[in-house]
Protein backbone atom coordinates (compact mmCIF):
# COMPACT_ATOMS: atom_id res chain seq x y z
CA UNK A 1 0.00 0.00 0.00
CA UNK A 2 1.07 3.35 -1.17
CA UNK A 3 1.21 5.91 1.69
CA UNK A 4 4.17 7.59 3.04
CA UNK A 5 4.07 10.56 0.83
CA UNK A 6 0.51 11.52 1.67
CA UNK A 7 -1.09 14.27 3.71
CA UNK A 8 -0.91 14.77 7.29
CA UNK A 9 -3.78 16.02 9.20
CA UNK A 10 -2.89 16.23 12.12
CA UNK A 11 -6.10 15.03 13.32
CA UNK A 12 -4.31 12.53 16.38
CA UNK A 13 -4.56 12.89 19.88
CA UNK A 14 -1.65 10.39 21.38
CA UNK A 15 -2.14 9.04 24.55
CA UNK A 16 0.18 6.73 24.50
CA UNK A 17 2.27 6.20 28.14
CA UNK A 18 0.49 8.29 29.59
CA UNK A 19 -0.71 5.65 31.96
CA UNK A 20 -4.16 4.17 32.39
CA UNK A 21 -6.41 7.21 32.33
CA UNK A 22 -10.39 6.77 32.69
CA UNK A 23 -13.71 6.91 33.72
CA UNK A 24 -15.30 4.83 36.67
CA UNK A 25 -18.44 3.53 36.36
CA UNK A 26 -20.45 1.07 33.88
CA UNK A 27 -23.09 2.91 32.14
CA UNK A 28 -24.85 2.38 28.85
CA UNK A 29 -20.97 3.07 27.20
CA UNK A 30 -19.30 0.70 29.14
CA UNK A 31 -22.37 -2.26 28.00
CA UNK A 32 -21.68 -1.26 24.65
CA UNK A 33 -17.78 -1.52 24.78
CA UNK A 34 -18.50 -5.11 26.45
CA UNK A 35 -20.53 -5.65 23.35
CA UNK A 36 -18.44 -4.89 21.25
CA UNK A 37 -15.38 -6.83 22.99
CA UNK A 38 -17.24 -9.98 22.47
CA UNK A 39 -18.54 -9.85 18.70
CA UNK A 40 -15.92 -8.31 17.32
CA UNK A 41 -13.16 -9.93 19.39
CA UNK A 42 -14.43 -12.69 21.11
CA UNK A 43 -13.68 -11.27 24.29
CA UNK A 44 -15.58 -12.84 26.95
CA UNK A 45 -18.17 -9.59 27.93
CA UNK A 46 -17.93 -10.85 31.76
CA UNK A 47 -14.32 -9.93 31.21
CA UNK A 48 -15.07 -6.44 29.82
CA UNK A 49 -17.48 -5.36 32.43
CA UNK A 50 -15.38 -6.78 35.26
CA UNK A 51 -12.89 -4.81 34.46
CA UNK A 52 -14.87 -1.50 34.21
CA UNK A 53 -16.17 -2.27 37.26
CA UNK A 54 -13.12 -2.81 39.01
CA UNK A 55 -11.74 0.97 37.35
CA UNK A 56 -12.17 2.83 40.72
CA UNK A 57 -13.84 6.21 40.73
CA UNK A 58 -14.55 8.20 38.11
CA UNK A 59 -11.68 10.51 36.59
CA UNK A 60 -11.53 13.28 34.31
CA UNK A 61 -10.46 12.21 30.65
CA UNK A 62 -6.95 13.07 30.29
CA UNK A 63 -6.35 15.11 26.68
CA UNK A 64 -3.28 13.80 24.93
CA UNK A 65 -0.68 15.33 22.78
CA UNK A 66 -2.58 16.66 19.07
CA UNK A 67 -0.74 16.89 16.27
CA UNK A 68 1.17 14.13 13.97
CA UNK A 69 2.98 11.59 16.04
CA UNK A 70 7.00 11.10 14.69
CA UNK A 71 6.82 7.08 14.59
CA UNK A 72 5.86 5.57 12.01
CA UNK A 73 2.73 3.48 12.92
CA UNK A 74 1.69 6.92 14.22
CA UNK A 75 2.39 8.29 11.21
CA UNK A 76 0.21 5.65 9.17
CA UNK A 77 -2.88 6.33 11.06
CA UNK A 78 -2.50 10.31 10.49
CA UNK A 79 -1.96 9.55 7.07
CA UNK A 80 -4.65 7.48 6.30
CA UNK A 81 -7.43 8.98 8.34
CA UNK A 82 -6.44 12.33 7.20
CA UNK A 83 -6.89 10.69 3.50
CA UNK A 84 -10.71 8.92 4.46
CA UNK A 85 -11.62 12.21 5.56
CA UNK A 86 -10.49 13.77 2.55
CA UNK A 87 -12.46 11.51 0.36
CA UNK A 88 -16.08 11.97 2.52
CA UNK A 89 -15.11 15.64 2.44
CA UNK A 90 -15.14 15.60 -1.24
CA UNK A 91 -18.62 13.50 -1.63
CA UNK A 92 -20.56 15.32 0.88
CA UNK A 93 -19.56 18.54 -0.70
CA UNK A 94 -20.86 16.72 -4.43
CA UNK A 95 -24.36 16.39 -2.41
CA UNK A 96 -23.87 19.81 -0.96
CA UNK A 97 -23.40 19.01 2.37
CA UNK A 98 -19.88 20.11 4.57
CA UNK A 99 -17.99 17.30 6.28
CA UNK A 100 -17.11 17.45 9.77
CA UNK A 101 -13.75 15.09 10.74
CA UNK A 102 -13.88 13.14 13.40
CA UNK A 103 -13.25 15.30 16.83
CA UNK A 104 -9.60 13.21 17.01
CA UNK A 105 -8.15 9.88 16.46
CA UNK A 106 -6.95 8.63 19.68
CA UNK A 107 -4.23 6.56 20.17
CA UNK A 108 -3.72 4.99 23.61
CA UNK A 109 -2.21 1.84 25.56
CA UNK A 110 -4.18 -0.65 27.46
CA UNK A 111 -7.47 1.82 28.44
CA UNK A 112 -8.46 4.98 28.42
CA UNK A 113 -11.30 7.34 29.01
CA UNK A 114 -13.82 7.99 26.58
CA UNK A 115 -17.59 9.53 26.09
CA UNK A 116 -19.04 6.18 26.34
CA UNK A 117 -17.30 4.62 29.06
CA UNK A 118 -13.78 3.14 29.71
CA UNK A 119 -12.15 2.18 26.71
CA UNK A 120 -9.80 -0.86 26.78
CA UNK A 121 -7.56 -2.53 24.19
CA UNK A 122 -9.30 -5.94 24.30
CA UNK A 123 -12.17 -4.33 22.84
CA UNK A 124 -10.09 -3.62 19.66
CA UNK A 125 -10.82 -0.56 18.08
CA UNK A 126 -13.83 1.39 18.10
CA UNK A 127 -15.87 5.00 17.33
CA UNK A 128 -17.56 6.71 20.09
CA UNK A 129 -20.05 8.63 19.09
CA UNK A 130 -20.60 10.08 22.20
CA UNK A 131 -17.46 12.59 21.87
CA UNK A 132 -17.00 11.66 18.31
CA UNK A 133 -13.54 10.24 18.33
CA UNK A 134 -12.24 6.94 16.86
CA UNK A 135 -10.16 5.16 19.50
CA UNK A 136 -7.10 2.80 18.57
CA UNK A 137 -4.16 0.89 20.16
CA UNK A 138 -1.90 0.11 18.11
CA UNK A 139 -1.30 -3.00 19.33
CA UNK A 140 -4.22 -4.19 17.67
CA UNK A 141 -2.19 -4.41 14.49
CA UNK A 142 -0.50 -7.52 16.30
CA UNK A 143 -3.45 -8.96 17.17
CA UNK A 144 -5.07 -8.88 13.25
CA UNK A 145 -2.23 -10.48 11.87
CA UNK A 146 -1.81 -13.27 14.76
CA UNK A 147 -5.06 -13.70 15.87
CA UNK A 148 -7.10 -12.99 12.51
CA UNK A 149 -4.59 -13.82 9.98
CA UNK A 150 -4.75 -10.68 8.65
CA UNK A 151 -1.73 -8.48 8.24
CA UNK A 152 -0.96 -5.54 6.00
CA UNK A 153 -1.04 -2.40 5.92
CA UNK A 154 -4.20 -1.78 3.73
CA UNK A 155 -5.72 -4.51 6.24
CA UNK A 156 -4.93 -1.35 8.68
CA UNK A 157 -6.12 1.23 6.88
CA UNK A 158 -9.55 -1.04 6.47
CA UNK A 159 -9.83 -1.03 10.04
CA UNK A 160 -9.17 2.92 9.99
CA UNK A 161 -11.78 3.35 7.42
CA UNK A 162 -14.16 1.66 9.07
CA UNK A 163 -14.44 3.25 12.30
CA UNK A 164 -14.62 6.45 10.39
CA UNK A 165 -17.70 5.40 8.05
CA UNK A 166 -19.01 4.88 11.47
CA UNK A 167 -18.43 8.56 12.23
CA UNK A 168 -20.23 9.37 8.57
CA UNK A 169 -23.28 7.08 9.74
CA UNK A 170 -23.43 9.20 13.02
CA UNK A 171 -23.21 12.70 10.61
CA UNK A 172 -26.33 11.01 8.49
CA UNK A 173 -28.38 10.13 11.09
CA UNK A 174 -27.58 5.95 9.89
CA UNK A 175 -26.81 5.25 13.70
CA UNK A 176 -30.21 6.56 14.63
CA UNK A 177 -32.32 4.76 12.38
CA UNK A 178 -30.46 1.02 13.25
CA UNK A 179 -30.97 1.81 17.04
CA UNK A 180 -34.49 1.89 16.22
CA UNK A 181 -34.32 -1.31 14.37
CA UNK A 182 -32.22 -3.18 17.21
CA UNK A 183 -28.98 -4.31 18.02
CA UNK A 184 -28.89 -8.07 18.06
CA UNK A 185 -29.96 -10.27 14.90
CA UNK A 186 -28.93 -11.75 11.52
CA UNK A 187 -31.38 -8.92 10.48
CA UNK A 188 -30.67 -6.23 13.15
CA UNK A 189 -29.74 -2.51 12.58
CA UNK A 190 -26.50 -3.18 14.37
CA UNK A 191 -25.61 -5.66 11.75
CA UNK A 192 -26.90 -3.56 9.07
CA UNK A 193 -24.91 -0.59 10.32
CA UNK A 194 -21.63 -2.22 10.40
CA UNK A 195 -21.78 -3.56 7.07
CA UNK A 196 -22.19 -0.26 5.46
CA UNK A 197 -19.28 0.90 7.43
CA UNK A 198 -17.61 -2.09 5.79
CA UNK A 199 -19.20 -0.62 2.04
CA UNK A 200 -17.54 2.92 2.82
CA UNK A 201 -14.04 1.46 3.62
CA UNK A 202 -14.60 0.18 -0.23
CA UNK A 203 -15.67 3.32 -1.10
CA UNK A 204 -12.32 4.99 0.39
CA UNK A 205 -10.40 2.23 -1.22
CA UNK A 206 -11.94 3.26 -4.51
CA UNK A 207 -11.11 7.08 -3.89
CA UNK A 208 -8.14 6.96 -2.16
CA UNK A 209 -5.41 7.89 -4.78
CA UNK A 210 -8.29 10.11 -6.65
CA UNK A 211 -7.80 12.64 -3.45
CA UNK A 212 -4.39 12.29 -2.82
CA UNK A 213 -2.57 12.78 -6.80
CA UNK A 214 -1.56 9.36 -6.45
CA UNK A 215 -0.15 9.30 -2.67
CA UNK A 216 -2.23 7.25 -1.09
CA UNK A 217 -2.94 4.37 -3.19
CA UNK A 218 -4.15 0.72 -3.25
CA UNK A 219 -3.49 -1.72 -5.55
CA UNK A 220 -5.65 -5.10 -6.55
CA UNK A 221 -3.56 -7.29 -3.60
CA UNK A 222 -4.05 -4.29 -0.89
CA UNK A 223 -7.61 -4.64 -1.62
CA UNK A 224 -7.68 -8.54 -0.90
CA UNK A 225 -5.48 -7.61 2.44
CA UNK A 226 -8.53 -5.31 3.29
CA UNK A 227 -11.10 -8.53 2.51
CA UNK A 228 -9.13 -10.47 4.22
CA UNK A 229 -9.67 -8.06 7.22
CA UNK A 230 -13.17 -8.07 6.78
CA UNK A 231 -12.85 -11.54 6.65
CA UNK A 232 -11.36 -12.15 9.71
CA UNK A 233 -13.91 -10.12 11.72
CA UNK A 234 -17.24 -12.10 10.52
CA UNK A 235 -19.58 -12.98 13.65
CA UNK A 236 -20.20 -16.24 12.54
CA UNK A 237 -16.07 -17.14 12.22
CA UNK A 238 -15.80 -14.92 15.77
CA UNK A 239 -18.52 -16.91 17.58
CA UNK A 240 -16.97 -20.24 16.12
CA UNK A 241 -13.42 -19.50 17.26
CA UNK A 242 -14.89 -18.45 20.60
CA UNK A 243 -17.68 -21.21 21.83
CA UNK A 244 -17.43 -23.75 18.52
CA UNK A 245 -21.07 -22.79 17.20
CA UNK A 246 -22.55 -20.09 14.93
CA UNK A 247 -25.47 -17.97 16.95
CA UNK A 248 -27.44 -15.98 14.02
CA UNK A 249 -29.72 -14.31 16.65
CA UNK A 250 -26.68 -13.11 18.59
CA UNK A 251 -25.22 -11.48 14.87
CA UNK A 252 -24.21 -7.32 15.38
CA UNK A 253 -21.56 -7.44 12.88
CA UNK A 254 -22.66 -9.84 9.78
CA UNK A 255 -20.93 -12.70 8.75
CA UNK A 256 -17.53 -13.09 7.00
CA UNK A 257 -19.32 -13.31 3.52
CA UNK A 258 -21.57 -10.31 4.16
CA UNK A 259 -18.64 -8.20 5.51
CA UNK A 260 -16.47 -9.07 2.34
CA UNK A 261 -19.23 -8.93 -0.12
CA UNK A 262 -20.05 -5.13 1.10
CA UNK A 263 -16.33 -4.08 1.42
CA UNK A 264 -16.17 -5.50 -2.36
CA UNK A 265 -19.30 -3.42 -3.67
CA UNK A 266 -18.26 -0.34 -1.70
CA UNK A 267 -14.91 -0.75 -3.48
CA UNK A 268 -16.17 -1.60 -7.00
CA UNK A 269 -18.72 1.32 -6.99
CA UNK A 270 -16.81 3.52 -5.08
CA UNK A 271 -20.54 5.04 -4.82
CA UNK A 272 -21.76 5.62 -1.47
CA UNK A 273 -25.51 5.00 -2.39
CA UNK A 274 -24.52 1.80 -2.97
CA UNK A 275 -23.95 1.03 0.83
CA UNK A 276 -27.76 1.48 1.35
CA UNK A 277 -27.78 -1.66 3.45
CA UNK A 278 -30.53 -0.46 5.19
CA UNK A 279 -33.38 -0.83 1.90
CA UNK A 280 -31.02 -4.42 1.01
CA UNK A 281 -33.23 -7.17 0.62
CA UNK A 282 -30.02 -9.40 0.57
CA UNK A 283 -27.22 -8.74 3.16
Amino acid sequence: MRWQGGRSGGGIEDRRGMGAVGVGGLGAGGVILALIGYFVFGIDPSDTLNAVNSAGPPAAQQEGVRGTPQDEAGRFVDVVSTNVDDVWRVIFRQSGRTYEPPAAVVLYDERTGTGCGLGQSAMGPFYCPADHKVYLDLAFWQELEGRYGAGGEAARAYVIAHEIGHHVQNLTGASDRARRLGARGAESGSVRLELQADCYAGVWAAHAAEVSNGQVALDPKDIEDGLRAASAVGDDTLQRQAQGRVMPDAFTHGTSAQRMRWFRKGADSGDPAACDTFAADRL
